[in-house]
C-alpha cells in the first residue's frame, strides 16, 4: 500500500515499555531519519528537555521536529485546522479508561499517513495492546531517556521492513508541449507548502529537463550522478545531489546538457526512486514525453499517475492509448488523473472539455485556462503560480491537484486509515 493508505503498525520494538531511561550508547546502531515532520506535544518539562535533546541530534538533522507545551486535546484542536505531521508524539496521564475517548477527537482530524507514538504513565500491557489494535504507533512509558524516542522513530520511518514512506506521483505529456512539467513543478511546491511536506521533486528528462529554470536553480550535480552512480547511492550522497528550491521542497535537477546521449536500462531509474521513497513523505516526479522500457517500468511502479492533454485530437488519441496502456501494466491499481490544459487558446481550434473526456469515460481531475501572462511571467522569474498570484483561480486549482494526488482533503473529515481507524473502533464499543 501506499504511505497515504496503509495503517499505522507496531514498531520494530516490539512495543517496548522503558520502565527506566535507556542508555545513550543504544544511539550508535541508528541510522539518520529520513525528511520528516515531527510535532511532540509535551506535557511535563522531563519529556520536553528529552524531545529538545532528540532536536538536537545529529539524527534529526533532515527531519523537522516542533515542540508544543500541551496536551492531546491541544493536538486536536491545532489539527483541526492544519494538516497532521508525519509523526505526533503525545504526552498524557490519562489511565487506560480515559486515554481512547481523549484520543477520539484527534482521530477526527488525523490524516491517513500520520503515525503516533503516545508516552504514558501506566506500564498496563493491556492498553498497550488497545492502542496498538487502534492504531497508535508506539506506547513508551515515562520516565524516558532520548535513545527510547530516537529508536522508536527508527523503528517506523527506518525499519528496512518498515512501510516505505514516501508517496511517488509521476507526471506526463500525452503530447510534447502539453505543459505537463510545469503542472508538475507547481504541484511539488504546491505539496511543500501547503501541507509543510518534505518534497522532492525529481526531473527524469536529463537531456531537457525544465526544474532547474522553473526555480531559478543551477546546482553542479543532480539526477544525472544518481543514475549513472548507482553503486554510490545512499542518504549521503542523495543529500549532497539535492537542491533546496524552498523550506520543505528538494530538487533533484535534470543536467539539461547534451553531452552525452541518454539511453537507460530498463530499470535504471529503479534505485533512484527506491530511495527517493525512502528519504522524504512526497516525491514528484517529472517524466518526459516518451514511452520506452524505463519510462512503462517507472509508470508501472509509482503510487499516482497525472497525464496532461491539451484540447486537440491528437492528444485524446495519445490520452485513450496511454489509459488502455497502463491498465494493462497495472491492473490493479485506479486510472491516471487527466488534466485538460491551455484550454481557450485564442484562434486556435479546440475539442471542448465535455467532447475530450467522453470517449476516455473519465472525469477530468483539472481544467487549467490558457493564460499567457501569467504562466509566462512564473516561467522567466523562475516562481511558481502561486507566488506570482495566489489568489488566482490557476494557483487554487494546482491546490486542488495537490490535495487530490497526496489524498488529503481541503475539510477535514474523519479518516478511515493510520490513528482514523479508532473512531470504527470506539464506536462498536
Amino acid at each position: 500500500m501506499s504511505a497515504i493508505d496503509y495503517d499505522i503498525d507496531t514498531g520494530a520494538n516490539g512495543g517496548r515499555m522503558a520502565d527506566e531511561p535507556t542508555a545513550t550508547g543504544d544511539l550508535d546502531s541508528l541510522r539518520p531519519l529520513p525528511r520528516i515532520s515531527v510535532h511532540a506535544f509535551c506535557i511535563s518539562d522531563a519529556v520536553r528537555r528529552v524531545m529538545e535533546q532528540c532536536s538536537q541530534d545529529r539524527r534529526m538533522a533532515r527531519a523537522s521536529l516542533r515542540i508544543t507545551s500541551g496536551n492531546i486535546a491541544a493536538a486536536a484542536s491545532m489539527f483541526a485546522s492544519t494538516p497532521t505531521p508525519n509523526l505526533i508524539i503525545l504526552e498524557t496521564e490519562a489511565v487506560a479508561g480515559n486515554l481512547m475517548a481523549e484520543l477520539a477527537p484527534l482521530a477526527e482530524v488525523c490524516d491517513p499517513a500520520t503515525r503516533v507514538i503516545i508516552i504514558g504513565r501506566h506500564n498496563d500491557i493491556t492498553l498497550y495492546r488497545e492502542l496498538m489494535r487502534n492504531g497508535i504507533s508506539e506506547y513508551i512509558v515515562a520516565p524516558l531517556a532520548m535513545a527510547d524516542i530516537m529508536t522508536a522513530i527508527s523503528a517506523i520511518f527506518v525499519d528496512p521492513e518498515a512501510e516505505p514512506l514516501g508517496r511517488s506521483i509521476a507526471f506526463i505529456g500525452a503530447k510534447g508541449g502539453v505543459g505537463s512539467s510545469t503542472i508538475a513543478h507547481n504541484c511539488a511546491f504546491g505539496i511543500s507548502s501547503l501541507f509543510s511536506t518534505e518534497t522532492i521533486l525529481a526531473d527524469l528528462d536529463l537531456p531537457f529537463g525544465t526544474a532547474n529554470i522553473d526555480f531559478d536553480q543551477d546546482p553542479a550535480q543532480g539526477m544525472a550522478e544518481a543514475v549513472f552512480s548507482p553503486e554510490r547511492l545512499d542518504e549521503v550522497f542523495l543529500d549532497r545531489l539535492l537542491t533546496t528550491c524552498s523550506q520543505h521542497l528538494s530538487l533533484l535537477a535534470a543536467p539539461s546538457l547534451l553531452d552525452r546521449a541518454y539511453d537507460y536500462d530498463r530499470d535504471a531509474f529503479q534505485p533512484v526512486l527506491e530511495l527517493l521513497q525512502r528519504s522524504a513523505p512526497a516525491t514528484v516526479l517529472d517524466l518526459p514525453h516518451a514511452w520506452s522500457d524505463w519510462t512503462r517500468t517507472v509508470l508501472g511502479e509509482v503510487d499516482e499517475i497525472i497525464i496532461t492533454c491539451a484540447p486537440d485530437l491528437a492528444n485524446l488519441r495519445n490520452a485513450k492509448n496511454m489509459l488502455d496502456a497502463l491498465k494493462k501494466i497495472r491492473p490493479n491499481d485506479k486510472a491516471p488523473h487527466l488534466i485538460l490544459n491551455q484550454v481557450g487558446m485564442p484562434k486556435r481550434p479546440e475539442i471542448s472539455p465535455q467532447d475530450f473526456f467522453e470517449p476516455l469515460e473519465i472525469e477530468p481531475a483539472a481544467i487549467i485556462p490558457f493564460d499567457a501572462a501569467l504562466f509566462g511571467n512564473a516561467a522567466n522569474s523562475g516562481r511558481m503560480i502561486s507566488e506570482i498570484d495566489a489568489k488566482s483561480p490557476t494557483s487554487e486549482t494546482f491546490s486542488q491537484i495537490a490535495h487530490l494526488v497526496t489524498g488529503r482533503a481541503t475539510i477535514k473529515k474523519p479518516r478511515k486509515g493510520g490513528l482514523g481507524k479508532m473512531l470504527g473502533l470506539l464506536g462498536k464499543k
